[in-house]
């Protein structure tokens, strides 16, 4: 199976545990060594309105993505904070 970004943005992340909608794919992490791909990045939750700044985005690990299906993905683990990311940096 293959997929891009694009099609990747319009998934929502979806834990199939809790039934928790983390949101909508952002951005994805790749190991640029291996080329592999290590997390896939969701917006945050909003903060009282998106008045107190951005939304720190959320890392949801590769290994704990239980399923891609046409319009979801289903997760296994919480997403992790993803810290903010400067041009070039690590999350």
């Amino acid at each position: 199976m293959e997929s891009t970004l694009e099609e990747l943005r319009w998934k929502e992340v979806i834990g199939a545990d809790n039934g928790v909608r983390y949101g909508y794919v952002s951005d994805v992490v790749i190991d640029l060594v291996s080329g592999r791909v290590k997390a896939l990045v969701v917006p945050g939750p909003a903060r009282w309105f998106n008045a107190l700044g951005a939304r720190e985005p959320r890392l949801i690990r590769w290994e704990d993505i239980r399923h891609i299906g046409s319009d979801i993905i289903l997760t296994s683990g919480a997403p992790e904070p993803g810290g903010r990311r400067g041009r070039g940096g690590k999350p």
